[in-house]
């Protein structure tokens, strides 16, 4: 692996594989440099338009492109880590961003399948700067969007939520069913140009946090989707193909984001105490240490399930259980691990001006993103009912 500095970024010259500390670093200098607006955003709700210049620019979008398709080359395992260290400093800009690097890490998983369009794909987010947003946190497995047949095509019609990016996104990860919604439908699954007649932004995004992710509505009126954009079709109402190799890599990735978000605020903690010129309590030492635990645990969490998965995971319901206990741990140990923080630094936390206020309010968001965590244990105790009733005959 070859570095070089270009504005004082650390980019990659790519002829091997990048080491973890490589991607750690990459990350690191990257919310270093996006870190300066985010309060600004975060006041304003909108969107972190100068963190996406620095990662254009240091090529942070292009983490996950294999490096023959002129991008940096990091599996599944380092964008987890790549995502957890930009968010210890800029929380809005690595949930963005988390949208279209996983969906880049989807494309990969079709591209080793021999899906026909997924290495265009691939060097469009190198050369190009393709942006790619989801919907898939809209409406999940029981799309309200409707596809009806047209020649050549199908014509999409509704709205969609939770759109991330959408201020940048290129194209929209997206679906709609065919037919009456219900147990006898299909669903659609396709990448629709943002640019394409009939698609419209409607600002919706004014939240508790994350208020610098832009997760607008997107509206299809009437939209033409060619048939070659359709890329995988399900039952209606079920958690399958397309929406199977999705969740299965989204997962990870977002849930190193709000453990990201912890960490920063055990950072801001301990940034606090030292502030004080003076020995921390017993209590105040206690409370560290619970924060660094679970934080260490919570991260190995993450990273056992993948690896226990692999960077090629297979997309079946025991990856799915896995990763998504993994997702539902790392938010929740988030949210606790805040908490703590706010609770050791004290009254100063509480102000609008401190960032534990803004980690407060931005982990709120990680118990939201499908399958949230109740859906998890149900998904896991169903897992576990069938592997018994296997064993036992």
């Amino acid at each position: 692996m070859t570095w070089r500095f270009y504005r004082g970024f650390m980019t990659i010259t790519v002829n091997a594989v990048p080491t973890d500390d490589d991607i750690i670093a990459l990350a690191a200098e990257v919310g270093l440099r996006c870190a300066p607006s985010e309060a600004r955003h975060d006041r304003e709700a909108t969107f972190v338009t100068e963190a996406y210049a620095e990662m254009r620019e240091s090529g942070y979008l292009k983490l996950a492109v294999p490096a023959e398709f002129g991008g940096l080359g990091a599996g599944l395992r380092q964008v987890v880590l790549a995502e957890g260290e930009l968010a210890r400093r800029a929380g809005s800009a690595a949930l963005a961003a988390a949208m279209h690097l996983y969906l880049t890490l989807v494309q990969c998983w079709r591209h080793r399948r021999g899906a026909p369009d997924a290495e265009g794909a691939l060097r469009r987010v190198a050369a190009d700067g393709l942006i790619m947003a989801t919907s898939g946190g809209s409406d999940w497995v029981c799309p309200t969007t409707t596809a009806v047949e047209a020649d050549g095509g199908f014509r999409f019609t509704g709205r969609k939520r939770f759109c991330s990016q959408a201020p940048v996104a290129t194209v929209l990860s997206t679906s709609a069913v065919l037919g009456e919604p219900g147990p006898d439908a299909e669903v659609l699954h396709a990448t629709v140009p943002l640019s394409s007649p009939g698609v419209s932004l409607v600002e919706t995004w004014d939240t508790l946090g994350m208020r610098g992710t832009a997760s607008h509505d997107v509206v299809f009126d009437d939209v033409f989707v060619p048939a070659e954009k359709v890329v995988g079709r399900r039952p209606y109402g079920r958690l399958t193909g397309p929406l199977l190799v999705a969740a299965i890599h989204f997962a990870p990735v977002v849930g190193a984001v709000y453990l990201g978000i912890a960490r920063g605020a055990c950072d801001e903690a301990l940034r606090a105490l030292a502030a004080r010129g003076q020995d921390p309590d017993p209590a105040a030492v206690r409370q560290i240490g619970e924060m660094t635990a679970r934080l260490r645990v919570a991260r190995w969490a993450l990273l056992a399930a993948v690896e226990e998965t692999g960077e090629d995971p297979p997309a079946d319901e025991r990856t799915l259980v896995t990763l998504m206990v993994a997702k539902r741990h790392a938010v929740r140990e988030a949210k606790a691990v805040v908490d703590l923080a706010l609770d050791t630094v004290g009254g100063p936390a509480f102000f609008r001006a401190s960032p534990l206020e803004r980690a407060y309010r931005d982990v709120r968001g990680g118990p939201f993103h499908p399958l949230t965590p109740e859906a998890t244990l149900a998904l896991a105790g169903t897992d576990a009912l069938a592997a018994w009733r296997l064993r036992s005959g």
